[in-house]
């Protein structure tokens, strides 16, 4: 019987680490095929402040890095990183940073639908790839089409106050858990690291925790022990 490993991942949308970090974890899960991996998605947003609106790009990032130069030097890193995972990130086309949490509302009902993996696949790939404008609900309601959503559906779910206050909530568990910055990686509960680590990582994080399962079922008392 294969061994069930949880992983919760801690994320945002606007975050381009990531969508690295996910396709890192994606390319670690092929030598992984003996254990049972269940993936769940959760909120973070890096900057809650954004208007829905969003923000202008340029004095945005100028402000957050110190100059336009710098995000550019480092936006090169990234461009670097994605290519080697199969992402062709777009920087330059971007004229607005989205707020994320309208997509965060239609992720938390995904999740509940069984296909978050899928639709955060996706969004990444909106933000990053097509460039699409995600301050538009109308380009959210092109998305969510593809998931056999309705328009209407999907409007009700971005505009609805108490799946954005369960959102807020459980991003404020993980933020006085100690996350501060995305993406955050937990398995089974108890271990965790941050940042868009390489595939190898991945593996031998997940074999590590396989192996310390084993120790703890070795060590515990079972109903039925006689001996203990």
């Amino acid at each position: 019987m294969k061994k069930k490993i949880n992983i919760d991942i801690v994320s945002d949308i606007a975050c381009p680490w990531c969508f690295v970090g996910k396709r890192r974890l994606e390319e670690a899960i092929k030598s992984l095929d003996k254990y049972d991996l269940n993936i769940n998605w959760h909120p973070f947003q890096l900057d809650p402040n954004i208007p829905q609106e969003g923000a202008d790009k340029e004095e945005y990032m100028a402000n957050k890095f110190g100059s336009v130069e710098r995000y550019e030097m480092l936006a090169e890193n990234l461009i670097s990183a994605g290519d080697g995972v199969g992402i062709s990130f777009d920087f330059k086309s971007a004229k607005t940073i989205p707020n994320t949490m309208k997509m965060h509302q239609l992720l938390h009902v995904a999740s509940k639908e069984g296909f978050a993996d899928s639709l955060k696949e996706r969004l990444f790939k909106a933000n990053f790839e097509e460039v699409l404008d995600l301050t538009q609900d109308a380009t959210l309601v092109n998305i969510m089409k593809e998931f056999d959503w309705t328009e209407e559906y999907t409007l009700s779910v971005i505009n609805d106050q108490e799946i954005a206050y369960w959102v807020t909530q459980e991003i404020r568990n993980y933020q006085q858990m100690g996350v501060t910055g995305v993406p955050f990686f937990i398995f089974n509960n108890k271990y965790a690291f941050s940042g868009a680590q390489p595939p190898q990582v991945f593996i031998d994080t997940i074999k590590d925790v396989s192996q310390k399962m084993e120790v703890a079922k070795a060590e515990s008392c079972d109903i039925d022990d006689p001996n203990c």
